[in-house]
């Protein structure tokens, strides 16, 4: 073992050596990186390090970007994705944004021109460290290469604790190229980050266990926080011991089992009817590492508008900023479920309200038309759910109306199996977050559950999978329109198509409310998903008929490589429960 890997002592490397070492000591096990003039001596020291860090070429940077998401979603580590200067790095942009408003931590490496050009509009040249100020948790320039060992060590501190989110590193290339000996563990320099004082008093813990105790109407309002604190296994713990129901935001879907009588699955705009109510008539929310955004509240001053609401958070900004918490709880929130469970007991009588939740769940339950002849798409992702429950795996989507009802039918179990874009809703998120979980769980099922809009935004990434030897299945429901905008101008807009048909323009007069035949409006469905997956070198196949479903899934899950399964579907589907846009749950379109 070297002084460098022991932390003592100095070794002598160059710029980019000292940065490719320390995501090796660091435990970095995969970076997707896209070489280019400004970041070729970091792709240099990659082949030297070829034997401890596997390299991933993604096909478009942002696919990079994205992957490195699914890596860091699906494990908890931080992703790590790198680019060249100027285009290179304006194209991790959308992906960087995403990871900031999911809170996933991420390190993002980018070439720059050198030191000595930088501000005269180099070639290649962009001030991606500007660019990226509000959209990062932090950021460097790298203007001396002896600040690199401790500006490495910070980035990951950074990136995955407190609330995690993105660090970028921009690496002049006369930095990479400095070829100087390093001190390997200097001190870091972090003045105001005090994460290690985040965490529930005792005299706050013992409010939010009377507060439960005396509660008629409680419900629990989990997030993305349960997952990113590890805090899934306590979640349950507290549901055991007060049996009180669990609702989640997109974030949180499998912090809590979604096959279990108190799971209430995902409340909000396309959430179920019964978590809605449950919230609005709620007498006590526990709100749970979430942040009350306008996709789940609505109308914000009636959402949970009589009920006394505890919010735990490890984020100080996100407690009253959008809703105004009764005890407002800074910490981490496996910590604050750790402690409340050595004395929490269980509300003294809410049995009515127990039976009420069921009553409403039985009353209301996700509902599609069984005796449609095509194939809806919520009945192929309910038979990819009842098909892949006995194994282990993992479901990323794109965004829009395919995305929700994944959310819905698909049956989510455990933390880390579901990959969304939510906070920013980003298309084409969906193929290469599932690469970066292929790359993360080389043995597990990974599908992307995508729609074609979503689909052709990083569908280049197949080229990625076939040659990288990721076998990402993915379920396409193909209805040629950008099905959730379809659905907001059916509902608010008289059904006027605003160029939100993807087929051929000579069919687009076609495409307006009737018939729900797969073949209603057009001969032949463009483009052919199944000749440009395989001009990839994948598997492919489409299916329009019902009887055909069950057969197809299978032969897609039990293919050997990367595969896309075309699966025709109705474009005039509609994704319900619908809240409308600042509206509450007493506004709900039901049909």
């Amino acid at each position: 073992m070297s002084r460098a890997e022991t932390g003592t002592g100095t070794e002598a490397l160059s710029g980019a050596d000292i940065l490719v070492k320390s995501l090796v000591d660091h435990d970095v096990e995969v970076i997707f990186a896209y070489p280019g003039g400004a970041s070729m001596p970091l792709h240099q020291a990659l082949t030297r390090y070829s034997d401890k860090l596997r390299t991933i070429l993604p096909r478009h940077e942002q696919g990079g970007a994205f992957a490195a998401q699914g890596y860091s979603r699906s494990t908890g580590k931080p992703g790590v994705v790198m680019a060249t200067s100027g285009p290179g790095a304006t194209n991790l942009v959308t992906a960087i944004a995403d990871a900031k408003l999911d809170s996933v931590p991420m390190i993002v490496i980018t070439g720059q021109v050198p030191t000595a050009v930088i501000g005269s509009d180099a070639f290649q040249e962009t001030p991606i460290v500007e660019v990226c100020r509000g959209i990062t948790k932090h950021h460097y320039l790298v203007t001396d290469v002896t600040d690199l060992p401790r500006v490495m060590k910070e980035a990951f501190h950074i990136a995955t604790t407190g609330r995690p989110g993105p660090v970028l590193v921009d690496m002049p290339k006369d930095i990479q190229l400095s070829n100087l000996t390093i001190d390997w563990d200097p001190e870091m320099d972090l003045p105001g980050y005090h994460v290690e004082t985040r965490f529930a008093r005792p005299e706050q813990i013992k409010q939010v266990a009377a507060a439960i105790r005396l509660a008629k109407r409680p419900v629990i309002y989990a997030g993305g926080g349960i997952i990113a604190s590890e805090a899934s296994d306590a979640l349950r713990t507290l549901v055991k011991k007060t049996g009180i129901p669990v609702t989640m935001t997109v974030m949180g879907l499998g912090t809590y089992p979604g096959d279990d009588a108190l799971s209430l699955d995902m409340l909000g705009m396309h959430g179920s009817v019964y978590a809605n109510y449950a919230v609005r008539d709620c007498d006590l929310l526990i709100a749970l590492g979430v942040r009350f955004d306008d996709r789940v509240t609505g109308k914000v001053e009636a959402f949970a508008k009589n009920a006394k609401i505890v919010h735990i958070d490890i984020d100080p900004s996100e407690l009253n900023k959008n809703k105004e918490a009764h005890i407002p709880v800074v910490s981490d929130v496996k910590f604050a479920l750790d402690e409340l469970n050595k004395i929490v007991e269980p509300p003294e009588d809410f049995e009515p309200w127990l039976q009420q939740v069921s009553t409403w769940k039985t009353d209301f339950p996700y509902r599609y038309d069984v005796g449609y002849d095509g194939i809806l798409q919520q009945h192929a992702i309910q038979e990819l759910s009842r098909l892949t429950q006995d194994r282990e795996t993992y479901v990323s989507v794109g965004v829009g109306q395919h995305q929700m009802w994944a959310a819905q039918f698909f049956k989510f179990n455990r933390p880390r199996t579901w990959l969304s874009s939510s906070g920013l809703g980003t298309m084409g998120f969906g193929l290469p977050a599932a690469m970066g979980v292929q790359a993360a769980h080389p043995d597990a099922l990974v599908i992307d559950i995508d729609g074609d809009g979503s689909f052709q935004m990083n569908v280049q990434e197949l080229a990625t999978c076939f040659c990288e030897k990721l076998p990402v299945k993915v379920l396409l429901l193909n209805n040629q329109h950008l099905g959730m905008v379809v659905q907001w101008e059916d509902r608010f807009m008289g059904s006027n198509r605003a160029h939100t048909y993807l087929g051929p323009i000579e069919h687009e007069e076609a495409s307006g409310i009737g018939d729900r035949s797969p073949h209603a409006f057009v001969n032949e469905r463009y483009p052919d998903f199944v000749a440009i997956a395989k001009g990839y070198g994948c598997g492919a196949a489409t299916i329009a008929k019902k009887g055909d479903l069950e057969g197809a899934l299978l032969e897609m899950i039990q293919h050997d490589g990367p595969y896309v399964l075309d699966v025709q579907v109705p474009y005039q589907e509609h994704v319900l429960p619908m809240i409308p846009t600042g509206m509450t749950a007493d506004d709900m379109i039901l049909e």
